[in-house]
């Protein structure tokens, strides 16, 4: 037990944060309101009690496998209730959740799993063939946890590489009883999907993942009987803490019912009776770009978190009859900043939650910029352990994003006078599409790798629905044959669906340092041009899976 010494008589008083674990809160809900809905999916719905024992049970066959306290775990599942299961089971272990982007594949795929240095790999078996041309590259994963599969049907090629164990058999007749983990643990490794290089592993402590979700709790104001509906895939920090641990500490209910459709999105809300929602700014848009309906006034949402806020936030609040609140963050530092549901503007991301965080706008020599000139924005926390401490399995990287005690967001923010901020733009070398962190070197690297290529240069350039979209400056091999459409072709099966360029334009040479460097910002200021080529203007289209 954690505990702090009152100065003035030596009385020994428990510390709050002691409670700030997935396992001590749900095991909270479940004494207090055992048959109250936690979870409710398109096939019905898991209370807290149900839960908390599925979930004990899960972790005594996990425990039984030999998983143990500060284990990584890989899990690679869709958005259903056992996503949620194992997550729980892992945490009362003490375990260490590593989700996987069920879009990955090839190179990006192997590089997460052997970077984790995970030995258990919990898989659905819709994913298993990503695993198949792989196998002969993983150096460290020794056990695949199949859901979904006869275990005979296992491609033989993994059933001689891996031992195999099926995930329905997993759970004990016996509820794990072990003690679990302390609010400073691990819970944790997130993949930030690369914002300047590979793709980085955040560490997450229970205290952290608390916050965060916590955190939302207060932007939301979400609390006991609210309904919250967000379609957010359940391997991003959002989908797990900002929806299903957030719904667990307000005692309200999650809605799990697949990804985000504008054409099903009302129809959801209206079924689900959901009267709280999450939408990244993307989502909004799409939802608010649909044709006017004499009904859109009548659905239940009460209050939607929207980050970041689209221009026609009013027009939105008002067309759906909801209140709207936004924040800033990421996965490293949390969410710093609350707006209210009374937003300033359509612009700021709101002031900074001060009785947690310290946030600074600064020059490129970390030096603090005055009121109103736009910097990189530095954040540290003002509570222990509620920020990540660093990347996983990678000091170097932990040393210069942590450099001069504060994290390093590569975000460039604008502060005024009276304490709104305001995000500019990301100095950061990433794209950010349709709520995916798109890291360009990734990209590239698989592009690099068409023989019809010379190099290239991967950039965001602005999407009608915000956000950004992907384009691909190319020097092709021979300039005359080159095929926009031939090099997608090569693609798809190496990247996820939504790191595909919409965008490729072919150039005789990229702009490059006198070291050799290619210059990005140059085509970034350029932009589309008369001579882009255009994926979706060709009529190809790049589909989930």
């Amino acid at each position: 037990m954690v505990t702090n010494w009152e100065a003035s008589d030596d009385t020994m008083i428990e510390d709050p944060r002691t409670e700030q674990d997935l396992a001590t809160v749900l095991g909270k809900r479940a004494r207090q309101i055992p048959d109250s809905p936690w979870i409710v999916t398109e096939e019905r719905s898991y209370a807290y009690g149900e839960m908390d024992q599925c979930s004990s049970r899960l972790a005594s066959g996990f425990s039984r496998l030999g998983i143990t306290a500060s284990d990584t775990v890989l899990i690679m599942l869709p958005d259903t209730v056992d996503f949620i299961l194992t997550w729980c089971a892992l945490s009362k272990l003490g375990a260490i959740e590593v989700p996987v982007n069920v879009h990955y594949k090839g190179n990006l795929l192997a590089y997460l799993v052997n970077d984790s240095l995970a030995q258990n790999l919990v898989v659905d078996v819709e994913f298993l063939d990503r695993f198949e041309p792989l196998a002969p590259e993983l150096e460290h994963l020794q056990r695949l946890i199949v859901r979904n599969c006869d275990i005979a049907e296992v491609p033989e090629a993994l059933a001689r590489r891996f031992e195999i164990v099926d995930y329905q058999t997993l759970e004990s007749s016996t509820a794990w009883s072990g003690t679990g983990p302390v609010y400073r643990d691990l819970m944790a490794v997130m993949y930030t999907s690369g914002t300047t290089g590979p793709s980085k592993g955040a560490t997450v402590c229970h205290a952290h993942a608390y916050e965060y979700a916590f955190g939302v709790t207060e932007m939301l104001a979400l609390d006991a009987g609210d309904v919250y509906y967000a379609p957010l895939p359940l391997f991003h920090l959002a989908g797990q803490f900002a929806v299903v641990y957030a719904s667990c500490i307000a005692s309200a209910t999650a809605v799990i019912s697949g990804g985000f459709s504008a054409q099903r999105y009302w129809l959801d809300i209206a079924r689900f009776d959901a009267n709280c929602s999450f939408l990244l700014g993307a989502m909004a848009n799409f939802l608010y770009q649909q044709p006017l309906s004499a009904s859109d006034h009548q659905n239940p949402l009460e209050r939607v978190l929207m980050a970041p806020l689209i221009p026609e936030v009013e027009g939105f609040k008002q067309r759906f009859g909801c209140l709207v609140s936004t924040t800033w963050g990421g996965t490293e530092m949390n969410c710093p900043m609350r707006s209210g549901f009374d937003l300033v503007d359509n612009k700021s991301c709101g002031r900074v939650a001060e009785d947690r965080y310290e946030v600074r706008i600064v020059d490129e020599s970390d030096a603090e910029l005055p009121h109103g000139v736009p910097g990189e924005a530095l954040v540290r926390s003002r509570e222990p352990w509620i920020m990540s401490n660093g990347y996983w399995n990678h000091p170097e990287w932990t040393e210069k994003a942590f450099r001069n005690l504060w994290y390093h967001t590569g975000d460039m923010l604008m502060r005024d006078a009276v304490g709104n901020f305001y995000f500019i733009d990301r100095t950061k070398d990433a794209i950010r599409r349709r709520g995916e962190n798109i890291s360009s070197i990734e990209v590239e690297n698989e592009i690099n790798a068409s023989p019809d290529v010379v190099e290239c240069a991967v950039i965001p350039v602005a999407s009608a629905h915000t956000e950004q979209d992907v384009m691909a400056v190319i020097v092709a091999s021979d300039p005359s044959a080159f095929d926009p459409a031939v090099l997608i072709e090569f693609l798809v099966p190496r990247l996820a669906y939504f790191m595909v360029p919409r965008y490729i334009e072919r150039v005789d040479a990229l702009p490059k340092t006198p070291t050799g460097k290619i210059q990005k910002y140059p085509l970034r200021d350029r932009g589309l041009t008369d001579s882009t080529w255009d994926r979706e203007a060709a009529g190809i289209t790049i589909r989930h899976g």
